[in-house]
């Protein structure tokens, strides 16, 4: 496989606009005019791929679409009013009533509901395994079986998968492989590795400011057209459609993404290591002995670092819950949802971002009470916040 570098990509994909303007204009237009009758008919029968409708695409979010795919590497893109968006509309695009699923079982809680709950509304079945044990997954396939799910790095136990491994045999069988790449923007590029659909919330790191929310579906060019297709296309007839203003606002956060991945990397490659010095329980793949490593390491682009989530264990939920009030009183971050902001986020994930989870599957698959997410931020002086870290964990008698 050729080196490939999302970031250059990119920045290849941006001409400007059609008036000569360095970022792209926003098409403030819900429908738009033809010439003639007939070439209105030639856009409802597939025949003229001219905008004509803002529910399937306008010149804002189709060039946000287009520079989200040269990042993956996909042919085409769509892009969506929130990551459930995306991820909702691809499951509803690939099964029907009477499909099977294979799913990770380590996903985020707004995905695990709609698998394990909402689904059984349309009679679609859906298996949790742990999508890092590839023999789990083979285990767990049925002949009606359509799709294998996946988040490339878990959450919130950051499991790494093997997409490479879960791409051969996925295909062997004639099963689609849909990866949730959220955590790992440019770190991993799914679809060169194997993946047939790549989804995102670009709430997260690849919008990097928490002031929108947003999804993407990445793929190839027939898929992207049938899933906008004007009579049976999920998410033209659903319609979580992306807001012209919101898609200029994520494209020019996107041309940042590759130095904002690399500083999240270096920040919480640097917290994790110092959880792990002082005796904290720490999951972080770039860490040598995290079973996720060897893996990461073999499939990951190289120059963006091992991402900027971190997790560890506090023990029990009110150790964890004082320990991150007291880190927000003093200014490390917030104790809030979501992550990929600049400044450092946490939450206990039991208790929040997974708790859809069922407290006997939470710890079955180690979802602990004392398990803590950090979305580590940009901060510049990250010793000094690791000093902040510190002195609370001896503060409250953790270490």
């Amino acid at each position: 496989m050729n080196k490939f570098n999302p970031s250059s990509a990119i920045f290849n994909s941006n001409n400007g606009d059609e008036y000569n303007g360095v970022n792209v204009s926003i098409s403030d237009s819900a429908t738009f005019f033809f010439p003639t009758a007939q070439d209105m008919e030639a856009t409802f029968n597939g025949e003229n791929p001219a905008f004509l409708y803002s529910r399937h695409s306008n010149s804002t979010t189709a060039k946000l679409a287009q520079a989200l795919a040269a990042m993956e590497d996909t042919e085409a893109g769509i892009v969506t009013s929130s990551g459930m968006g995306a991820i909702t509309s691809t499951f509803l695009h690939l099964v029907s009533s009477g499909d099977h699923i294979v799913s990770a079982h380590t996903v985020y809680g707004g995905t695990f509901a709609f698998l394990n709950n909402w689904l059984k509304k349309i009679n679609v079945e859906v298996t949790l395994v742990d999508t890092s044990n590839i023999e789990e997954v083979k285990a767990a396939v049925k002949p009606n079986t359509k799709v294998i799910y996946t988040e490339t790095m878990a959450n919130p136990l950051l499991k790494i998968a093997d997409i490479p491994a879960l791409a051969e045999f996925s295909h062997a069988n004639n099963i689609k492989l849909v990866v949730d790449n959220t955590f790992t923007p440019m770190i991993f590029s799914p679809k060169r590795l194997g993946a047939d659909i790549v989804v995102y919330s670009l709430t997260k790191f690849v919008n990097g400011k928490n002031d929108m929310v947003g999804g993407a579906i990445l793929a190839d060019q027939e898929t992207i057209n049938s899933m906008l297709d004007l009579n049976n296309g999920t998410v033209m007839l659903l319609g979580p459609t992306m807001d012209s203003i919101r898609a200029s606002m994520v494209l020019k956060n996107l041309y940042t993404l590759h130095i904002r991945m690399q500083k999240h990397s270096q920040n919480a490659n640097f917290i994790a290591k110092k959880f792990k010095e002082v005796g904290i329980n720490v999951c972080y793949p770039g860490l040598q002995d995290d079973k996720g490593y060897e893996v990461m390491t073999r499939t990951m682009n190289k120059n963006y670092g091992y991402g900027g989530m971190i997790a560890f264990d506090l023990g029990n939920f009110e150790i964890a819950a004082d320990f991150l009030k007291v880190l927000q009183q003093k200014g490390v971050g917030f104790l809030a949802v979501s992550l990929g902001f600049y400044k450092t986020l946490f939450s206990n994930s039991g208790h929040s971002t997974s708790s859809e989870v069922p407290s006997e599957l939470q710890q079955k698959i180690g979802i602990t009470q004392g398990l803590t997410r950090f979305s580590v931020g940009l901060d510049d002086d990250i010793e000094l916040t690791w000093t902040l870290i510190e002195e609370t964990l001896k503060e409250l008698k953790i270490i």
